[in-house]
């Protein structure tokens, strides 16, 4: 389980969204070790001329911007993992979206695993239950 909120600054293209969820769906499994089947993505594409980096649009930059919100559970992935998951789903979307600008961003929040879940269920509960007593 993971949630990610993706926002694009271009007009919306079905082709694109498509080709940001393989690449997302192939990071947060192969580096986040995250289940595909739990994993949960939306895409959102924002006009370029409402979306601005250093106080001027973005469509007056040749260049598009992104940004990408992941929630997964406190403690479940190293440093070393996220700073290799920025590093690769940055020249994934550079390699889909063509010149991206600097100020293009990927938080990863670690959120504590009493605080949420899926299915009814929070992680912890999750986890308390797989343990053998």
């Amino acid at each position: 389980m993971p949630y990610l909120d993706v926002r694009i600054a271009r007009e919306e293209s079905a082709d694109v969204a498509e080709k940001v969820v393989a690449a997302l769906m192939k990071r947060t499994s192969e580096i986040l070790g995250k289940k595909p089947d739990v994993t949960s993505i939306a895409i959102g594409f924002v006009s370029p001329a409402l979306w601005f980096v250093g106080g001027k649009r973005v469509s007056a930059q040749n260049a598009v911007t992104f940004y990408l919100d992941i929630k997964v559970t406190d403690g479940t992935n190293t440093k070393s993992e996220k700073a290799e998951y920025i590093k690769q789903v940055f020249a994934d979307f550079e390699a889909i979206l063509g010149p991206i600008t600097p100020a293009s961003y990927i938080v990863i929040h670690d959120v504590r695993a009493d605080s949420w879940g899926f299915q009814g269920q929070t992680q912890e509960y999750r986890f308390i239950q797989a343990q053998s007593l």
